[in-house]
């Protein structure tokens, strides 16, 4: 006969596990089997040629068609509208050269500490939509010590800006 409270007993430590932080096999990159490749921003050339062609059809039905009812002003507005599309689309499609590894190996220099957990996110920044890394990182103690912010030109490398800090967050609630 099985004596019940050891098997209540081993049933008990089976089921309080210490809790492990890890990323989904769907988020972790490691686990790829493919290369994982960030878009370019020199794919905002295909449609800035969409447009200079469709702006070139506006303006050649203005100019040649001129006894035409369903040709006036307004094609040659929406031409010139289409040129200024292209304009700026052809602007922001810089290449970057930076990927977001490269980011945070940057970030990790001018901080000055080990880093434990991190995340890139690509943002655009004035009128020619300039690429640029918004790294975020904590040192890798388990209640983090130190936090930082780090604005990473996408284009040339360059750092933007630094935020370098105490971690002011207070974990201590958490059970960690």
């Amino acid at each position: 006969m099985v004596d019940e409270q050891s098997v209540n007993e081993a049933n008990e430590d089976e089921l309080i596990e210490e809790p492990v932080d890890q990323l989904p096999d769907d988020l972790d990159l490691s686990t790829l089997e493919l290369p994982y490749f960030f878009a370019n921003n020199t794919r905002r050339k295909i449609p800035a040629a969409l447009y200079f062609a469709t702006a070139a059809v506006f303006i050649a039905l203005w100019a040649f068609a001129d006894s035409n009812a369903l040709v006036n002003v307004g094609m040659l507005v929406a031409g010139l509208g289409l040129v200024a599309f292209g304009i700026y689309s052809w602007v922001g499609a810089w290449d970057l050269t930076v990927d977001e590894a490269d980011a945070l190996a940057i970030a990790g220099q001018e901080l000055g500490f080990v880093i434990g957990h991190a995340s890139a996110q690509l943002a655009w920044r004035g009128w020619t939509v300039r690429p640029t890394w918004r790294v975020l990182v904590y040192s890798p103690e388990d209640q983090p010590e130190r936090r930082g912010l780090v604005w990473v030109d996408a284009v040339k490398g360059d750092v933007l800006n630094v935020i370098n800090e105490a971690n002011p967050e207070d974990w201590s609630k958490f059970d960690l």
